[in-house]
This record gives C-alpha cells, sequence and structure tokens, in this order.
C-alpha cells in the first residue's frame, strides 16, 4: 500500500512537469535517451533540452545534475522530491562526468534569458570564454531577439560572430571577422590569428585580408583601454599620495619639522580602521557596511590626539633644529612600529571592503574601474577641498597662513604660536589618520604600512614647494601618473629610479618646487 501510495505521488509530480512541459515542447521523448546507454544520445538529449531555455527544461536539468531524476517502472522520467524516497523499480539516472559537463554547459546557456541583466551578462561572458555548442547558440539567437541592455547584446553578438568564423561561405566569414574586429577584445585574437596560421586554414584571400584588419583594430582598441587604465590607476595613486602628503605639505611648510613619523599615522589611521570594523563584527553586525563612516571621524581623532601629543612633548623642544627633529622623529616612527607590533602581532590585519565599495564598473568594453578607487579618488578630493575652505575660510587656518608667513609679527599681534603649532600639527595628523583609512582598502594592514609610504609623500612635498596646497596636488598627480605610465615600459623599480632622478635635477634648477612659499621674512 504504501509503495502504491509513493508511486501515485511520483506519478503525479511526473504528470504536472510533462504537462507543463508539453506547452515547452519538452515531451517524453525528448526525456527517454537520458535513461539509455547511449552517451552521444544522453548528451544530445541535454542540449536540445536546453535549447528550450523554459522553467521545466531548468527543472529537468537541475534534477538531473542533482541526481534527483528517476527512470518510473512504466517507462515515465520523473523529478522524486525529497525527503519522498525511490519506489520499487524506480532507478536513478546516473550522470557521469561527460553529462555532468554538458549539464553545466547548458544550464549556462540558458541563464542567457534569466531576467536579470548582469546574470544574462555573466552568461554571455561565461560562454564567451568556451566553444558555445549548438543548443546554446540557438539560446543565443533566441536572447537576442529580445535583449535590450547594450552590454548584453554585444556580448551576444559577439558569439554569434565566432561561431560564424568557420561558415562555409567565404562572405559570412569576413563578415563575422569584421564582426569580431568590432566588438572582440585580445581574448578573441586567438581564433583569429589561427586564421592566418597556413593557407589551407583560410584560403580565401579577402577573408585573411579581413582578418588582418580586425587583429589591427583589436590591438588599437586595446592600446587605447590599456592607456586609460594607466590614466585611472595613475590618479587613484595620486589620490593615495595626495592623502598621504597633505598633512605632511601642513606641518613641514608651516614648523619646518622633518616629521619621519608621518607614515606611522597613516599606520594609526589604518588600525583604527580595523578596530572600528572589529567593533561592527561584534555588536552591529547588521550594519557592518557602514563602519567605514564611523571610522573616518575615529581615525582623525585618533591619529590628530597622537601627532598633538608629539608635538607638546617632544617636538615643541626642537623647532629650528631640523637634523635633531629628523632623528627624534626616526626614534618616534620605531617606537610606534613596535607598539603596533605589540598590540596587534607582526602580522597583517585584514579590513575588509564594504559591500558598496567592492565589485567594479565596467568601462570600454574589458575594462573595469574598481570601486574602491573610485571612491578614495572622490574622497581625496573630498579631503583636499576640505582642508582648502579650513586654511582659506577659518579663523584657524588665518592664524595658521600667519604665521606660516611671518612667525614673530604673527605672535606680536596676539597670535597663539604655540597653540597654532599644535593645533596645526594635530590637522596634519588626522588628515594622515583619514590617508591611513583609504590605505587599508586596498590592500592588508601591517606595521611596515607607513614606511611604504614615507619617502613618496616627502617628494611630493619638496616637488609641490614646501606649505603649498596647490603644488602638493599637481606634484601628487603628477607623481602618480608617471609612475604608471612610465612602469609598463621600464618596470616598476626603473620608473622609481626615473622620477626620482628627475625630481633631483628638478630640485637643482628650481629649489623651491613648483610654488614657492610667499613670506615678509625668511627665518
Amino acid at each position: 500500500m504504501m509503495y502504491s501510495a509513493m508511486r501515485r505521488l511520483v506519478a503525479g509530480i511526473a504528470l504536472c512537469l510533462l504537462a507543463g512541459a508539453a506547452q515547452a515542447a519538452l515531451a517524453p521523448a525528448m526525456l527517454q535517451p537520458l535513461a539509455g546507454d547511449d552517451p552521444d544520445a544522453r548528451v544530445a538529449a541535454v542540449a536540445a533540452i536546453g535549447a528550450l531555455g523554459t522553467p521545466e527544461a531548468v527543472a529537468v536539468l537541475r534534477a538531473l545534475k542533482e541526481d534527483a531524476l528517476y527512470m518510473m517502472p512504466d517507462g515515465q522520467v520523473a523529478i522524486l522530491v525529497p525527503p519522498a524516497a525511490a519506489p520499487a523499480g524506480a532507478a536513478a539516472i546516473v550522470v557521469n562526468n561527460r553529462l555532468r559537463a554538458a549539464i553545466e554547459a547548458a544550464l549556462s546557456g540558458m541563464d542567457l534569458l534569466a531576467p536579470e541583466p548582469a546574470q544574462r551578462l555573466a552568461a554571455a561572458r561565461a560562454l564567451l570564454g568556451q566553444e558555445a555548442s549548438s543548443g546554446q547558440l540557438v539560446l543565443v539567437q533566441r536572447a537576442l531577439k529580445t535583449e535590450q541592455d547594450g552590454q548584453v547584446r554585444a556580448a551576444l553578438q559577439l558569439l554569434l560572430a565566432l561561431a560564424s568564423l568557420q561558415a562555409p561561405q567565404a562572405a559570412e566569414r569576413a563578415a563575422a571577422v569584421r564582426r569580431v574586429g568590432e566588438l572582440g577584445g585580445s581574448a578573441q585574437r586567438a581564433p583569429l590569428q589561427a586564421m592566418l596560421e597556413t593557407a589551407s586554414t583560410e584560403p580565401d584571400a579577402t577573408v585573411r585580408l579581413a582578418v588582418t584588419d580586425a587583429l589591427k583594430v583589436i590591438d588599437a582598441r586595446q592600446a587605447r583601454t590599456e592607456l586609460v587604465g594607466n590614466l585611472f590607476y595613475g590618479v587613484s595613486l595620486a589620490s593615495v599620495l595626495l592623502l598621504a602628503a597633505l598633512g605632511l605639505a601642513i606641518t613641514f611648510g608651516l614648523m619646518g619639522i622633518i616629521n619621519m613619523a608621518h607614515g606611522e599615522l597613516l599606520m594609526i589611521g589604518a588600525y583604527t580602521t580595523y578596530l572600528v570594523q572589529s567593533l561592527f563584527r561584534h555588536y552591529l553586525p547588521q550594519a557592518l557596511d557602514l563602519y567605514l563612516l564611523a571610522a573616518l571621524p575615529a581615525a582623525f581623532a585618533v591619529a590628530a590626539l597622537v601627532g598633538m601629543a608629539l608635538e607638546r612633548t617632544v617636538i615643541r623642544w626642537l623647532y629650528g633644529r631640523p637634523l635633531e627633529t629628523l632623528l627624534a622623529t626616526s626614534g618616534i616612527s620605531l617606537v610606534l612600529m613596535q607598539a603596533v607590533r605589540t598590540l596587534f602581532g607582526a602580522q597583517n590585519v585584514e579590513v575588509a571592503n564594504p559591500a558598496w565599495m567592492s565589485g567594479g564598473v565596467t568601462v570600454l568594453g574589458s575594462l573595469v574601474l574598481p570601486c574602491n578607487r573610485i571612491a578614495i579618488i572622490v574622497f581625496a578630493v573630498l579631503v583636499t577641498a576640505g582642508v582648502w575652505l579650513l586654511l582659506n575660510s577659518t579663523r584657524l587656518g588665518l592664524f595658521v597662513r600667519a604665521v606660516m608667513q611671518n612667525r614673530r609679527m604673527a605672535g606680536c599681534v596676539g597670535v597663539p604660536t604655540g597653540r597654532i603649532d599644535m593645533l596645526t600639527f594635530g590637522l596634519g595628523s588626522g588628515i594622515a589618520g583619514l590617508g591611513g583609512v583609504a590605505l587599508s582598502q586596498l590592500g592588508n594592514v601591517g606595521p611596515d604600512l607607513g614606511q611604504s609610504y614615507i619617502i613618496d609623500s616627502f617628494m611630493v612635498v619638496v616637488l609641490g614647494g614646501v606649505g603649498q596646497m596647490s603644488g602638493t596636488v599637481l606634484a601628487a598627480l603628477g607623481l602618480g601618473e608617471a609612475n604608471k605610465l612610465l612602469e609598463p615600459v621600464a618596470g616598476a623599480v626603473l620608473a622609481k629610479i626615473a622620477i626620482l632622478a628627475f625630481i633631483i635635477i628638478f630640485i637643482q634648477r628650481r629649489p623651491q618646487g613648483l610654488f614657492a612659499v610667499k613670506g615678509r621674512s625668511v627665518e
């Protein structure tokens, strides 16, 4: 009796499945080869079912993939829904590696008809990396008729063009080659290049000429894409250098302090970001994506307090003695690094990007601009604008500019130069903390983080002109772009050497940097 009840359950599932499939031409004859012994027929049946692209076809292929498709005693094929056990006489349809690969290919092709454009685009790009089967090409043609998204349409058209490279007619092959040249990238060079290997590979001279022209078009497009990518990454590097050097430009320009511990202030900002992230994970996991908004003021405050403490305890006694400040801040740098190693360990810690900073934006067909770098560029612009407004539109900024131009005269008219020194050093340190937040989004955070940027920061400040914000911005942009444009040609090490040599020659010719300091006296 249990067997008959189970049989009725499974038979009902089969009838429902086949009734819905009848509208999409999913007939029992199409399912029968799946339970047969002919491997080629089974693969062909999977391709035929996948070409339908219907929800019923998806259900059958997923059940076959998950070993839930059974051949019933009466010869019908049915999906057995867990936790129901297979009735007596029902045989599971065995899936081997070859059939599993065919199922995966069919399912990926059926994603071309998915409701979400991102899923359709991912499916089309996945098919570009493999040789599409005839069933998948049927789905490509079907999807192209109704596709409205521009990126997905281009990918589908490229798929059809690649499939037509082996067409019997020379005119059709030539048209396909030109289409591949218009839509393809470096990944499509191989099939085109293969057509030029021997005359027997492509006997038609017109097609061979079209292949040569298509390769030139692809190479030119790839060169433009690489140039745009290098320019973007140059701006990204410039934004990082600007955040690292902006605070140094303020403190160095105002007080003449050679602060070798400035890199460790970046590190403090990065570790503060790590601590805020850890607190959010423990106490506010539902708001984890917002941790970065809390980390910004926290990093600024912590780094600023550390900077003001250093200025009040050590640096204030060394004004006018640059060599002593260099040695003292070098020692402070070592102390801060060892303190971080003691508190957090010598190993790097991971700071994850929030969900809204993950992924990237695709431009020019194949160039992906990471969202975290785009966000850091925008952040650097906002920080620079905020510092400019602070220095030019507030009372503190007025005092800072007065002390920078003529410290003695500013003191004579009542400006508290000592307090301004402390607040300015704290401001520069806080900006370094904000730079540490940005750096934490680009890689792991470790005790040696600041050492990677201190030399570059000084080069930006010296090249731009001591204490000059506009010069600092231009110098950061120039050094960032020069690094990224020279690296593909000369390599990372030679690019650094070339830039350093340029800065040395430039400073010899123009010691004040790009912009000279405006002042009424030289102290």
